[in-house]
């Protein structure tokens, strides 16, 4: 099986900036953000975050919903971009 590229689309790229739009927002610095997801029972380091909100990291669903509910928003929220909120 070939290997699935890595490359972040549109959506992705959407969801990164509203990620980190929504979490420099609320005052709470990337470690805080993750230490909250973690909280919440989806372990993730602030390095994770950090390559999630510079699109070098593909944010899957799971954690989609955890960065979601760890900011107070709805995972719809993060896709439609920061500007929707």
């Amino acid at each position: 099986m070939a290997a699935r590229s890595l490359e972040i689309g549109p959506a992705g790229m959407l969801a990164a900036r509203a990620i980190e739009s929504l979490r420099t927002e609320r005052g709470l610095g990337q470690r805080q953000l993750a230490a909250r997801c973690t909280a919440l029972g989806r372990p993730m380091s602030n390095t994770m975050l950090s390559s999630i909100e510079l699109a070098k990291r593909r944010c899957d669903i799971d954690d989609l919903v955890a960065i979601a509910e760890a900011l107070q928003v709805s995972p719809l929220a993060l896709l439609q971009g920061a500007g929707a909120t």
